[in-house]
C-alpha cells in the first residue's frame, strides 16, 4: 500500500504543479467541441475522487459484497459546469479529495483490502482492485492533462 500512496502523492504533486502554472485559457481550450478541456478532465477527476472516496469508506460499513454504483461521467462534467469554474478552486478541491483518499488508504490492512465488492457488470472484486483501478485511472488522466 505504501507504493500506491507514494504514487498517488506523486500524481497529485505533478498535477497540481502543472495546473497551477498553466494559463486559464489553456486549461479551458478544447481541441474539438466534443472533447473535454483540461479543466473538464480535472472536473472528471474530481468526480472520480468523490465517488472513489465514498467507495473506499462505504465498503467497510455496507452489506457485503459492497455494490459498486456506476456514475455518468459526461453528464456530471456538464452538470457541474467545470468549464466555467475557477481553476484554482478546482485544483484545491481535487487535491483535498485526494489527500483524504490517502488518509483512508493509510488505514487499510491485508484484511480490509480483501473486502468484497460487486461491480456494475456483476463481477466480484475487492477493495485492493478498486484502489489500483482508481490509481490507474488517475494516472491516465493526469498524463492526458500534462502531456497534451
Amino acid at each position: 500500500m505504501n507504493c500506491t500512496i507514494s504514487r498517488l502523492n506523486q500524481l497529485i504533486e505533478i498535477g497540481e504543479a502543472y495546473l497551477s502554472k498553466t494559463h486559464r485559457q489553456q486549461l479551458a481550450a478544447k481541441h474539438k467541441p466534443t472533447k473535454w478541456s483540461k479543466k473538464e478532465i480535472l472536473g472528471h477527476l474530481i468526480d472520480s475522487a468523490h465517488y472513489n472516496l465514498r467507495r473506499f469508506t462505504e465498503i467497510h460499513i455496507k452489506p457485503k459484497p459492497y455494490q459498486i454504483i456506476d456514475y455518468n461521467q459526461d453528464e456530471l462534467v456538464l452538470v457541474n459546469d467545470y468549464q466555467r469554474a475557477e481553476p484554482k478552486d478546482l485544483i484545491m478541491l481535487w487535491v483535498s479529495l485526494n489527500k483524504q483518499i490517502i488518509h483512508v488508504l493509510k488505514q487499510q490492512n491485508e484484511k480490509t483490502l480483501q473486502i468484497q465488492a460487486r461491480l456494475p457488470n456483476l463481477k466480484n472484486t475487492n477493495l485492493l482492485f478498486l484502489i489500483n483501478d482508481y490509481l490507474e485511472h488517475l494516472e491516465h488522466h493526469v498524463k492526458q492533462i500534462v502531456e497534451s
